[in-house]
């Protein structure tokens, strides 16, 4: 479907109305650059506008019980988009559009936002970083583009431990990722009981993607998403948002595995084994640690 513009209303309860105008501005002198990484086109303004309205209308059908859970497939991504900035090949921020007008227009008090991305979430993190009602969890490659995303970053003032960050070494694949969501994110996601779940689906973390040092395959993106299902909570609503991945066999290979799971599907089976992955003690140092600092907030 053609999705329409996010609205005013929305839009800038996420970002600064100068910033808006900015990026509208460029587009309409033909482009150029927000930073070296960011290219804004004559279209950019338009379509960055269309992914959040897209994310904003997922966000409807599945309270307006037309379905129990939605993907909207948009580009340009925006999780690294902050409040008065774009950067990281965002412009406007999609999943916090959908999680403003989750509060606005359907009245989501508890809303859970899952950043499975490769890269850190920074733009997410600092628009709720103070926020009580948004828990942010965010699982990605350390010492990684952007820099941030430390286990120690937890929010502040009433957001304080509504941030939680598991930063994880290169060569993580889905054994790690799996051990991660099971003693980690299902816990933590049952004891927050959120309205709803939305997911920032990046699919960089593949083992085939140029970008980076994961090694999950296809079918452990089949699993991040039927454990991101049990973190949610049988009733509970969701909506995935895609993010990265730049590969394009994986990345639609991917995404069709999240699809086949949101659907009531298993997801694929059977795939090759794939490369050997970092080790189990690296992986369960870093769950202990991240536990650690979680449990200081949160009974799991």
């Amino acid at each position: 479907m053609t999705a329409e513009p996010v609205s005013d209303e929305i839009l800038y309860a996420v970002h600064a109305e100068e910033y808006v105008a900015s990026v509208r501005a460029l587009a309409a002198a033909g482009g150029g650059r927000l930073d070296p990484d960011t290219v804004v086109s004559a279209a950019s303004y338009d379509a960055a506008r269309a992914a959040a309205g897209a994310a904003s209308d997922a966000v409807a059908r599945v309270f307006g019980h037309d379905v129990p859970a939605a993907f909207a497939a948009v580009r340009p991504p925006g999780h690294h988009a902050l409040r008065s900035h774009g950067m990281g090949f965002c412009l406007f921020n999609n999943v916090a559009c959908a999680a403003v007008a989750a509060r606005l227009r359907h009245g989501a008090e508890r809303i859970l936002i899952l950043d499975w991305d490769l890269h850190h979430g920074n733009g997410t993190q600092d628009i709720f970083y103070r926020d009580g009602s948004v828990l942010f969890v965010s699982v990605h490659q350390e010492h990684w583009y952007p820099g941030t995303g430390s286990w120690d970053e937890v929010g502040s003032g009433a957001g304080e431990g509504f941030t939680v960050n598991i930063p994880l070494p290169a060569g993580t694949g889905d054994e790690g990722y799996r051990r991660v969501f099971e003693e980690v994110i299902v816990p933590l996601g049952r004891a927050f009981r959120s309205d709803l779940m939305l997911v920032s689906a990046g699919y960089d973390a593949h083992a085939g993607d140029p970008l980076g040092g994961m090694l999950v395959s296809t079918a452990g993106f089949g699993t991040l998403t039927r454990l991101a299902r049990e973190a949610a909570g049988g009733s509970t609503r969701m909506v995935a948002v895609l993010e990265g991945g730049y590969q394009l066999s994986h990345l639609s290979d991917s995404v069709l595995a999240t699809l086949s799971v949101l659907g009531g599907g298993a997801g694929p089976t059977g795939l090759p084994q794939g490369p050997e992955e970092v080790g189990h003690r690296a992986i369960a140092d870093r769950i202990r640690q991240v536990r650690g600092v979680v449990r200081n907030y949160w009974n799991i």
